[in-house]
């Protein structure tokens, strides 16, 4: 069985006549990315160039892995000093902050050391050896620290406080502004149709020179066994107008005896998911909004995640682990999109 998701809005303008399907591609973000393009006749831009520009940029300012990112120089900064915002950086540290509080807490764009502890940041990292997992009194302090460490965001100056001790992490949000940065970066450049993507992470805009939409397949659960086949089908989007992200246990873990330690942390307990999510799709207006709020989904559950989604008209699907195999939860804007 096959779920086909279509937008509501249509636009029914075509590319160009004579435009061309073009591919670009490269690394970023310890990751891949890709675009497809209807390329205008015409067009003379070098759009590879671009497009690995401004990945750069955004890997400039929000690497938690470069040590001279604007990112890690905040992490760094004494306490009490004022750090002014290029405009990218403002958008993703404002959206995040806005997500935190809606989430009350399941979501914290200053989760770093967190993520460090438990060895998921540049440092230190669970596949290193000598590594453990933090004790309970290790974790206790860390959430102590982060409450007393909360970033304050000036958004009148454009300007955010280093409190001391605040460690930002953007990997549940910087790889969606970045989707989002090509898109406007092609839409500059007059390629108002195409597929871009970034880690997994996409948004389309148009359709291809042929009239079709640029179909997708959302991303499933790679390690769910044998009896995924008798669980939730697949899904296909036509992402014209929309993004789509994903977070998943799956994606970077560790084991700890029989439990899988996965990545996602909830920054209320200080403590990796243990709530049987095995993934969570968002589909959004923009891919910030669809990478942030997977992630902050997965954290607070199906459940509650269902409630928080409904309430607000976020399109969701979860996949849950469930006696070995997958159970699917929707919102109702995940099944008004359903064709």
């Amino acid at each position: 069985m096959r779920d086909v998701l279509v937008p509501h809005a249509i636009d029914l303008a075509l590319p160009a006549p004579g435009s061309r399907l073009r591919q670009a591609g490269g690394l970023t973000m310890g990751t891949s990315w890709s675009a497809r393009m209807a390329v205008p006749p015409g067009a003379t831009a070098d759009l590879d160039a671009l497009l690995q520009r401004e990945l750069d940029g955004v890997v400039a300012q929000m690497s938690h892995w470069d040590e001279d990112s604007l990112l890690s120089q905040y992490n760094r900064a004494d306490a009490g000093s004022w750090h002014a915002l290029p405009s990218g950086f403002y958008d993703v540290i404002d959206f995040g902050l806005r997500v935190h509080e809606d989430t009350a807490g399941a979501y914290d764009p200053a989760a770093g050391a967190l993520v460090g502890l438990w060895g998921f940041g540049p440092r230190g990292r669970h596949s290193h050896a000598g590594f453990a997992p933090p004790s309970a009194g290790a974790v206790a302090e860390a959430l102590a620290r982060r409450a007393s460490a909360t970033p304050r965001l000036d958004r009148a100056g454009r300007r955010l406080l280093q409190p001391g001790g605040a460690r930002l992490d953007f990997s549940s949000i910087a790889k969606g502004y970045a989707v989002d940065r090509l898109g406007a970066c092609l839409e500059q450049a007059g390629v108002r149709h195409y597929l871009v993507e970034v880690g997994g992470e996409l948004r389309g805009a148009g359709v291809k020179p042929d009239g079709d939409p640029w179909w997708v397949e959302i991303e499933g659960v790679p390690d769910a066994g044998a009896d995924a086949d008798a669980g939730p089908g697949q899904v296909v989007a036509a992402l014209h107008g929309l993004a789509v992200a994903t977070s998943g246990d799956y994606r970077s873990y560790f084991h700890q005896g029989a439990r899988r330690v996965s990545h996602t942390l909830d920054p209320r307990s200080g403590h990796p998911i243990a709530n049987g999510v095995a993934s969570c799709t968002v589909v959004a207006s923009t891919c910030m909004a669809a990478d942030a709020l997977s992630t902050a989904l997965t954290v607070m559950g199906a459940g509650d995640g269902i409630a928080f989604a409904d309430a607000r008209g976020i399109a969701a699907r979860y996949l849950v682990r469930r006696d070995g195999g997958l159970v699917q939860h929707t919102s109702a804007a995940w099944r008004d999109l359903l064709q």
